[in-house]
């Protein structure tokens, strides 16, 4: 019996899946937890920022690859989900390394190596547990076999000599390891024979991830005052704030998702593959980081929203950067599932890079009052330019894939 499910068939997320994105939630919360401490420790360092997305780069990688396994399992035979709940373990102990992940040259290494070791384990799991799930697809298993053999041995070996030099060179490494992983899979993987056998699982999958990288950005800003006197500033900083994360709910969920899930729909075969690859697998990678480096930007900020001095430039960087991303990368993923364009993001993105010494320099209550005004005018503009199907998942039956070669 074939392990992924029937094509053409329309499935959702299952609880199993839920499940197993929730070590996620805590690696996004220790990712955060790297920028904030770094800030606390010297703030002006601008390396923790790229400790932090060096290791959500990896964590992503590892996300993704489950994600495409999910789409062509079914979850029906034990040995898939003994996997997947194997593969959770060394997730979550991976997630546990990463405050200490990044070490001085000549300094405790373990932290470094257990991550490594974790992934490594973790990739080479889904690979197998891939070719598993390939069986009666031939080409599929074929694809499997050059993109892992070419990408896993080169990518691991980065990150050990990486994990084992330290220091500066130590991150370096590692984040042209990433790129050299995503490099690698896109070059092997052109004209290639990877399925999408439900495209509506496939956007509920990514779906959640951003729901699950939103949530973090929330628990932010209750660990931005969870020690502090609830002063009038501090309580109007949280509205704010939780104002702030509904408007970025909106611009994804009511605005784009349910017409990107449409777009992704209507294509079938290597076109459904492509756009898959590139509007999902790589462009909400940037997506992602962006709603991270705003929760970065909100817990510091909510640390100083009592305060009326300057937020610093530490704080204004990662809240206005942040957002800045997310709305380009939003609306690059936008334009390669439908073609269209939304020129009111990339201008507002455009605008919040420049803006980031304008945030340094006011209070953090200004700055988060700015930017809920600039994510609700952003709002109330694609209202009259994206029509209300945009939020509206397909109904027809999705189109089978080509057939296995």
């Amino acid at each position: 019996m074939s392990a992924h499910p029937a094509p053409g068939a329309a499935r959702r997320v299952s609880n199993f899946e839920l499940l197993f994105d929730l070590v996620f939630v805590f690696a996004f919360t220790q990712v955060t937890a790297i920028m904030v401490h770094g800030h606390e420790v010297d703030a002006g360092a601008a390396l923790p920022v790229l400790e932090a997305v060096t290791v959500l780069g990896v964590l992503w990688g590892v996300w993704t690859s489950y994600g495409w396994f999910a789409n062509q399992a079914g979850f029906d035979r034990p040995l898939l989900r003994l996997g997947l709940a194997l593969a959770m373990v060394f997730i979550f102990v991976a997630a546990l390394a990463v405050p200490n992940a990044f070490h001085a040259v000549g300094a405790d290494a373990r932290s470094a190596i257990v991550f490594v070791v974790c992934i490594a384990a973790s990739r080479v799991l889904h690979a197998f547990l891939m070719f598993r799930a390939a069986d009666g697809d031939p080409g599929q298993r074929r694809q499997i076999l050059i993109t892992d053999f070419s990408s896993l041995p080169v990518t691991i070996a980065a990150l050990l000599v990486g994990a084992l030099l330290g220091g500066v060179v130590q991150v370096w490494i590692w984040f042209g390891a990433i790129l050299l992983d995503a490099a690698i899979v896109a070059v092997t993987s052109i004209g290639g024979s990877w399925r999408i056998h439900s495209p509506s699982h496939w956007a509920e999958r990514f779906n959640l991830v951003v729901m699950l990288a939103l949530g973090e950005s929330v628990v932010s800003i209750g660990v931005g005052v969870a020690s502090r006197p609830l002063v009038w500033q501090v309580v109007v900083g949280a509205v704010l704030s939780i104002m702030g994360a509904i408007t970025l709910w909106w611009l994804y969920f009511h605005r784009i998702s349910g017409g990107a899930e449409h777009a992704l729909a209507a294509r079938a075969g290597t076109a459904r593959v492509d756009a898959a690859t590139v509007g999902y697998t790589y462009l909400h990678f940037p997506v992602v980081t962006g709603i991270i480096l705003t929760a970065t930007g909100i817990d510091i900020t909510m640390q100083a929203v009592a305060s009326p001095a300057p937020l610093g430039w530490f704080g204004a960087a990662t809240l206005s950067g942040g957002i800045a991303l997310y709305q380009a990368a939003t609306a690059f993923f936008w334009w390669r599932l439908t073609g269209g364009w939304l020129v009111p993001r990339l201008v507002v993105a455009a605008a919040l890079l420049p803006g980031i010494v304008l945030w340094a320099a006011l209070p953090a209550m200004a700055s988060i009052a700015i930017a809920v005004v600039l994510g609700i005018g952003l709002n109330l503009v694609e209202s009259r330019m994206l029509p209300k199907t945009a939020a509206e998942p397909p109904t027809t039956v999705e189109p089978a894939p080509l057939p296995a070669p």
